[in-house]
């Protein structure tokens, strides 16, 4: 059961991007841009929690969930850091994500041929 939740929100988030893109003139880095800032906004105000409380990863793969981590990551760290963990809480909860994010397409790139279209 908790798969079948994790695919159908997981999949609604994604046809609302799909949607997003067939129906509007946004471009694709829009819609990415505005779906991070959606999760950071949701999360802030405690209302991505449920979301993920009930789908679990389903909510926290597509790119809104990283912005709830953010979120997540600026408010533990305000609480720690004071002023200074606005800055710092965001990367320093996602790093581990972004720094994997970094590696591999660095290891794509290398193991790829590169050419011209």
């Amino acid at each position: 059961m908790e798969l079948l939740k994790a695919f159908l929100i997981g999949g609604l988030i994604c046809v609302a991007g799909q949607i997003l893109i067939d129906k509007t003139a946004l471009t694709p880095a829009r819609i990415l841009t505005a779906f991070v800032v959606a999760g950071v906004i949701l999360g802030a105000l405690g209302l991505y929690q449920p979301l993920l409380s009930f789908a679990q990863e389903g909510a926290s793969v597509p790119i809104s969930g990283f912005g709830n981590l953010m979120a997540q990551g600026v408010r533990e760290s305000l609480k720690e850091d004071g002023a200074a963990g606005i800055l710092t809480g965001g990367i320093k909860i996602a790093a581990a994500g972004i720094g994997a994010a970094i590696f591999f397409s660095f290891c794509a790139a290398i193991a790829a041929k590169s050419r011209d279209k």
